[in-house]
């Protein structure tokens, strides 16, 4: 048994109030840079189902402009002034509409955005097909 007396000895102390600040300003850094470094993520809401009801079946039409600047809707020569309201006539109450605009690669940029004007009106969603590269 140790029955010398206890020396005083001096407690020691670490001060942690500056790390506390060093570590808001790490955690502050982070949590900006994550919102940031990311800009191409697409936030998206997915749509909701219950298990009752039946989803609404899409429905796809197909414009078609020709080299030589014709119109086709689902093979049918339309003009370009009646193809509003050609497209028009598809639209049908609770079903979603979707446009596939097939366009010759020489088409004028202007003719395929008149097409996109007409689905933006009609507030349809328009998908720009495209040919997969050859290698």
């Amino acid at each position: 048994m140790n029955l010398r007396a206890k020396r005083n000895r001096s407690e020691v102390r670490v001060f942690t109030d500056s790390l506390n600040d060093i570590m808001f300003f790490l955690m502050l850094f982070f949590l900006l840079a994550s919102a940031v470094a990311n800009p191409q993520v697409v936030k998206l809401l997915l749509p909701r189902s219950s298990a009752g009801e039946q989803s609404v079946a899409k429905k796809t039409v197909t414009v078609s402009v020709t080299q030589d600047l014709k119109y086709y809707l689902d093979k049918q020569e339309v003009p370009y002034g009646n193809l509003l309201d050609a497209i028009k006539a598809y639209v049908q109450p609770g079903e979603e509409l979707t446009i596939m605009l097939y366009a010759d690669s020489t088409v004028p940029i202007q003719n395929v955005i008149s097409v996109m004007d007409i689905a933006n009106k009609l507030k349809i969603r328009l998908v720009l097909a495209t040919e997969p590269l050859k290698e």
